[in-house]
C-alpha cells in the first residue's frame, strides 16, 4: 500500500469526546474535550498497564515509543503527564495532522518526536535497539480487523528495542479468532514467563504486557504501585491489578 492508498483521517464527537476514524465507522481513538490530557478509552488506559511492572521511582524516567499514534492518547499522557521522553511512530501522515489539528497533540519539542514511518521497518533499524523503556503497541487499519503488523520476528524487533527490565503493551481482540496466534506470536517472542494478559473489554480488547527481563514483585509491592498510579495518575490500576494474570496458551 502507498501512501496515496491510505485512508483519510475523519473526525467525528458526541456528548464532549472527539473521535478519530479512518474513512470508517470504527472509532481509532478519543479525547475528552475538558480533559485533554486524560485517556478517555478504557483499552487504552488498560495499554498503561505497564505502569505496574515499574518500580514506583522509574515511573516517570527513560523514553517511551508508541507505535501507532490513534488520537494520541498514549502519546500526549507519555509526554504531558509523565514528563517521558516520548516518541510516536504512525505511517498515516493524515492521522499525525489530524492529532495537531483536532487532538492538542503539541508539536515537537526536546522530549517529544512524532515520526512519519512504517513501525515494522522502524523497529528493525538497528539504530533503535535497545532505546526504550516501554513500548506500547496498536497497530490496526480502517476495518479493526486484527493487528497490521503480527507475526514473531515483528514482536521479536519489539523485544530488541526494548532495553533490559523494558516493558511492551499490544492491543489485541481477545475474542476475535486471531487472539491466540497473536498472543502466541508475543510468547514466542519474549518468552511465555515474560507475558501476562487483563481481562478483555466489553468490546473486545484485550491488553497484553511482555517485558524483557523483569521480575514480578510480591502483592504488597504491587498493591503499593497501584496505589500511586490511581492516586498520581488517576488510573483505575486497582482494577487492572485485579484483572491480570499469566498468559495461559
Amino acid at each position: 500500500m502507498t501512501l496515496a492508498d491510505l485512508p483519510t483521517a475523519t473526525l467525528s464527537e458526541h456528548a464532549g469526546v472527539r473521535y478519530l476514524h479512518l474513512d470508517s465507522i470504527w472509532v481509532q481513538g478519543a479525547m475528552r474535550l475538558a480533559k485533554p490530557q486524560a485517556i478517555e478509552l478504557e483499552y487504552v488506559q488498560r495499554m498503561m498497564a505497564w505502569m505496574l511492572w515499574r518500580p514506583t521511582a522509574e515511573l516517570n524516567e527513560g523514553h517511551a515509543v508508541q507505535l501507532g499514534l490513534g488520537a494520541g492518547a498514549i502519546t500526549r499522557f507519555c509526554h504531558k503527564v509523565l514528563k517521558m521522553r516520548t516518541t510516536a511512530v504512525e505511517l498515516n501522515p493524515t492521522v499525525i495532522h489530524a492529532n495537531r489539528l483536532w487532538f492538542r497533540l503539541p508539536a515537537d519539542d526536546a522530549r517529544l518526536r512524532v515520526v512519519q514511518a512504517d513501525a515494522g521497518r522502524w523497529v528493525r533499524e538497528t539504530a533503535h535497539r535497545h532505546t526504550a523503556q516501554v513500548l506500547c503497541v496498536d497497530l490496526y487499519d480502517h476495518e479493526a480487523a486484527a493487528p497490521v503488523l503480527d507475526d514473531v520476528a515483528f514482536y521479536a524487533a519489539c523485544r530488541d528495542v526494548l532495553d533490559e527490565g523494558g516493558l511492551m503493551s499490544v492491543n489485541l481482540f481477545g475474542r476475535h479468532a486471531s487472539f491466540a496466534r497473536s498472543a502466541a506470536h508475543v510468547a514466542a517472542a519474549f518468552g511465555l514467563d515474560q507475558v501476562w494478559q487483563l481481562r478483555p473489554t466489553k468490546e473486545g480488547n484485550t491488553v497484553l504486557v511482555a517485558a524483557r527481563g523483569v521480575t514480578v514483585p510480591g502483592r504488597d509491592e504491587l498493591t503499593a504501585r497501584a496505589a500511586h498510579i490511581e492516586h498520581q495518575y488517576g488510573l483505575p490500576a486497582r482494577k487492572w491489578l485485579r484483572m491480570v494474570k499469566p498468559l495461559a496458551l
